[in-house]
């Protein structure tokens, strides 16, 4: 029988020398394999009250409407500076090499909604821990955190973990 983790593709060198890319494109191309992703991202939170999904861009996006329509409830993206139309909250995070910045509607999630943030992969964590302080700068309180694939190398589950997240990932790779 198959799991998650045997949906999804690893390419080499991709988009840099010595990183192995984790591709779920694979996955989402696969009905049986999409479901039992969305199946599984769910699962941890069954019985708990969710208000609102937010998707990290990008992958998120695709994984959170699918979780969104099962339960039910909205949708809300959290997007890189300069791609939402109207009022938003700013958030800037460090990269590797940089610093990024993301962004949410400032009337996306009212004071006192639960939400749940899924995203396809967890590296160092900190697109999702941007996007938890968007959260909570706009008074939602969050659920957890759900992700397909989990780079434990990299210690996003530990720096979310310190920010006093539950965290729920279906899969870990090693490496880069």
């Amino acid at each position: 029988m198959k799991t998650v983790k045997d949906y999804i593709r690893t390419i080499a060198d991709f988009p840099h020398e010595g990183i192995m890319f984790r591709d779920v494109t694979t996955l989402f191309a696969d009905a049986r394999g999409f479901r039992m992703a969305i199946d599984q991202l769910l699962h941890p939170w069954a019985g708990e009250k969710i208000d609102k999904v937010v998707g990290l861009e990008a992958r998120g996006f695709i994984l959170g409407g699918a979780i969104a329509h099962q339960l039910s409830k909205g949708f809300v993206p959290i997007r890189k500076k300069g791609k939402l139309p109207g009022q938003t909250l700013s958030q800037a995070y460090k990269l590797e090499y940089g610093e990024a910045i993301m962004e949410i509607h400032e009337d996306a999630i009212q004071p006192g909604e639960r939400v749940l943030i899924v995203d396809d992969l967890l590296a160092t964590g900190g697109t999702c821990g941007a996007g938890i302080k968007l959260i909570e700068r706009l008074g939602g309180e969050i659920v957890g955190c759900s992700f397909i694939v989990d780079l434990p190398e990299l210690g996003g589950r530990e720096l979310l973990k310190s920010l006093g997240m539950s965290v729920s990932v279906l899969c870990e790779f090693e490496g880069l």
